[in-house]
């Protein structure tokens, strides 16, 4: 692995600290709004974030590089509405998936193979969490007026939880 490439993967291991933060401080929002499953919804979504660094902390280790922590930038802490937060949340998560994507071609530049293989567990997760974001979004817009409906989705993702993938 050269030097670029072990360094846009470090750089995406602290990106995926910074979503934990951001998730975090969702959750915070919701919390301040008493929606306590919606608050569940994003603690779950940092612990899967803190995961995602994880694996990617390990892979660094594993190939003979140092990961390496850098500073963290303040997350957005005030939001509009839950549909607000959403919104916010689906962008990071493009984002997100830009950076991957941005990984494997360098990955393929540099014909990477061990590299491109893990990152395709990413990519592949990527597609799960935008499908995620903008399915809640689309039923946000289907109940904004209807207060028993959101209560519902509240309710819902106060069942959430994170349960590591097997490897």
């Amino acid at each position: 692995m050269n030097d670029k490439l072990a360094a846009s993967l470090n750089d995406q291991m602290n990106f995926e600290f910074y979503s934990a933060h951001v998730y975090l401080a969702m959750a915070a929002y919701c919390s301040g709004q008493s929606l306590e499953g919606f608050s569940n919804f994003f603690l779950v979504q940092a612990e899967e974030e803190r995961f995602h660094a994880m694996k990617i902390y390990k892979f660094l280790n594993d190939r003979g590089r140092r990961a390496t922590l850098q500073a963290m930038g303040e997350p957005k802490n005030e939001y509009g509405s839950m549909l607000d937060v959403f919104e916010h949340g689906y962008r990071h998560e493009q984002q997100n998936t830009k950076n991957f994507y941005h990984l494997a071609d360098l990955a393929l530049d540099e014909r990477e193979h061990a590299t491109i293989y893990f990152l395709k567990w990413f990519i592949d997760e990527q597609v799960e969490e935008e499908a995620l974001f903008d399915g809640i979004i689309q039923k946000l817009k289907r109940i904004e007026s209807d207060s028993n409906a959101f209560y519902m989705l509240d309710a819902e993702f106060a069942n959430r939880s994170f349960t590591p993938p097997a490897e």
